[in-house]
């Protein structure tokens, strides 16, 4: 399947042209395509610190002293030993052992950087638990939040003491309440007295977490995901599922279980960019597959949870065959890994997994009806593959709709290739991915209007706008990405499913941008690609429309001075909804006839708008509100036709109210 970049569309979004009249033409009489309501979500991969350190609310870093080199993210004092012998937790066998100083004046202890500081708020309370046991005798730790850069008498803005009473392993908790804020704190341990005790999985979470669950999320991030009312969420990645080598891969049932006795992984972004390196990235696996699950359901997504096919990351590798599953036996493990995750998800509680999601607090199933096998192989290796997949998933699980992968990249030799492979296999969606510049934007205002559409459904599930020499979230880039959109929308019989990536970015902690919403420790902002999802993902109606300009698409094409134009019809409220991006640096002047309404009217409409006269800018941490949709006032219609002025270098969202 090839797609054709069209040279003529380049220039309109650059220049375009004086005002001039455009005629649209939307065809009431007859209804398209149902407009799937998986049509807009959410990809979410652990890049740029968006699991720990961002959704997932745990503080502290490094917590069960399994990172390869234990202490990494600690500073110890005093008499601390790190040992493996008698720890609680099989999958995570280290600990630590305080024990005396031996003088009234020293002090033993340690002490926890968190994700870049630990940062916490003045009149919110943390929760702070610890598994511990002493040596024999009760002992007793002082748990404080510390300011370093505190400029009063002391550093320490919130304590507790815990008396450890068992000399067996056991689940302490303490609730503090800082007295002020702190940015870049630390979480600091003493031990009280002589009496030795050994620690193992201590950890910090706001009081306040989403749905103020234990093990929880971080409440602003989890509400924003929430308010862009998403159809889908894919989970967990991206590149974290095929790993650096297989051992690195992302294992579901890792992810799964009490939360002490899940051991971490390796993440393979925190070395994949020696310009932007972080050393100290590794996976807790504490947001693992049942919370994925558990958000889904709160927010109203279908999840849309992706495996590994047996092949670790091309990319990387460049001898692909020392890293993949070499045969037919060697893929079985990772074949019923698939099974058994669907098994996690739908089954009854008298399986084995079933029985587990039960046990973690989810008796009914998940409802689970997506999975993606492989993110961005290529080459015969993955069909090959693949085809092992589908067979078995097929056979067990028919209803399950499974998601195949185009490859890396938006066209060219691999695309071309494993399109075919993907038919031929009988994939029911095929994952396309574009990371590309303005111009590729510009011209494929087109892309899907000739596809086949008798073949598998297109998932678009990895898209953004980078901007040539310009590689960070501005407006521009947005609209570019609204324009994008309304081919996505006008196609939504063959495109069932679109999430822009990456999701998260810390300020602090990036590897990748532009990305859709960006965070420190206490404060988040929501970019302008972030609106641009929410206007879609809020007005996608039901069914298509076709809107039109001399009998053609309002692509960008010829002629069409720089608008992209889509159009659905909602059946919940009976009004017609039309999107257009005007890219160019022209007003417009646009004129929309209502055909085939028969005996109804168009009688007014609303408005929301999306506009910055400074396109390189986005919003940001200190300024969140910087460029936001905005309602404009409507107006009243006079039948079948309305004139309407189309700002330069503007989004729009028009809904048309009919009588």
């Amino acid at each position: 399947m090839k797609n054709i970049i069209l040279p003529a569309a380049l220039a309109l979004g650059i220049a375009g042209a004086a005002t001039a009249q455009n005629n649209f033409v939307l065809n009431a009489s007859k209804l398209g395509a149902p407009v799937q309501s998986t049509m807009y979500g959410l990809f979410f991969e652990d890049i740029n610190y968006a699991a720990d350190g961002g959704l997932y609310a745990e503080m502290v870093k490094n917590r069960s002293f399994e990172f390869p080199q234990a202490l990494m993210g600690w500073k110890t004092f005093g008499n601390v030993e790190v040992r493996t012998d008698g720890a609680p937790f099989e999958k995570n066998p280290h600990y630590v052992r305080l024990t005396s100083a031996m003088h009234p004046h020293k002090r033993t202890g340690l002490e926890n950087e968190g994700f870049f500081g630990v940062s916490v708020l003045k009149g919110s309370n943390y929760k702070f638990s610890v598994y511990a046991r002493n040596l024999g005798s009760n002992a007793k730790i002082r748990v404080e939040l510390v300011n370093p850069a505190a400029m009063g008498e002391i550093h320490t803005m919130a304590f507790k003491e815990i008396e450890v009473n068992s000399k067996d392993w056991k689940k302490y908790t303490a609730e503090l309440s800082p007295e002020e804020n702190i940015n870049k704190g630390l979480l600091r341990i003493f031990l009280v007295g002589d009496n030795g005790v050994d620690l193992e999985h201590i950890s910090l979470f706001p009081a306040e977490t989403w749905k103020n669950r234990e093990n929880g999320l971080r409440k602003d991030l989890a509400q924003a995901l929430a308010d862009l009312k998403p159809g889908v969420f894919r989970f967990p990645g991206g590149c974290i599922v095929e790993g650096t080598d297989l051992n690195s891969r992302y294992q579901w049932k890792n992810s799964v279980g009490p939360v002490e006795n899940r051991p971490i992984n390796e993440n393979r972004w925190h070395y994949t960019f020696p310009h932007r390196f972080y050393p100290d990235y590794y996976q807790s696996y504490g947001l693992g597959f049942f919370e994925f699950f558990q958000l889904s359901e709160d927010i109203g997504a279908e999840p849309l949870p992706v495996l590994s096919v047996g092949l670790a990351c091309q990319f990387q590798n460049e001898n692909a065959d020392a890293h993949v599953a070499a045969n037919r036996q060697a893929l079985d493990p990772y074949i019923q890994d698939a099974l058994d995750l669907i098994e996690f998800a739908n089954g009854s509680t008298s399986t084995k997994w079933g029985k587990l999601r039960a046990e973690m607090g989810h008796e009914k199933p998940f409802n689970l009806k997506l999975i993606g096998i492989g993110n961005e192989q290529w080459d015969a290796l993955y069909p090959e593959r693949l085809k092992f997949f589908v067979e078995e998933i097929r056979k067990k699980y028919p209803n399950i709709k499974i998601v195949g992968s185009s490859g890396p990249d938006s066209e060219g030799k691999q695309f071309d290739y494993l399109w075919p492979e993907m038919k031929k296999l009988g994939a029911d969606l095929v994952d396309e991915h574009f990371y590309r510049p303005e111009s590729w934007f510009l011209a494929q205002g087109n892309r899907y209007d000739n596809y086949d559409r008798k073949g598998p459904k297109v998932f678009a599930g990895e898209y953004a706008c980078h901007g040539a020499g310009k590689k960070w979230n501005h407006f521009n880039a947005s609209l570019l990405e609204a324009a994008f959109m309304t081919n996505l929308e006008r196609n939504a019989d063959v495109v069932h499913m679109a999430t822009y990536a990456p999701l998260f970015a810390h300020v602090e902690g990036w590897q990748w941008r532009p990305d859709m919403i960006w965070y420190d420790n206490t404060r988040s902002v929501k970019s302008v690609s972030y609106y641009v999802q929410q206007l879609y993902a809020k007005n996608k109606g039901t069914n298509t429309i076709q809107l039109t300009e001399n009998g053609k698409p309002v692509a960008g094409n010829d002629g069409q001075n720089g608008l992209f134009a889509s159009a659905v019809y909602d059946a919940n409220d009976g009004s017609y909804i039309v999107k257009v991006a005007n890219v160019s640096d022209s007003d417009q002047k646009v004129n929309i006839k209502f055909d085939g309404l028969k005996k109804k009217k168009v009688t007014d409409y609303s408005v929301t708008s999306l506009h910055t006269d400074k396109v390189l800018e986005d919003n940001t941490l200190d300024n969140p509100f910087n460029i936001i949709p905005k309602e404009e006032k409507g107006a009243s219609v006079n039948g079948i036709s309305t004139d309407l002025n189309i700002k330069a270098k503007t989004f729009y969202v028009f809904r048309f109210n009919v009588k």
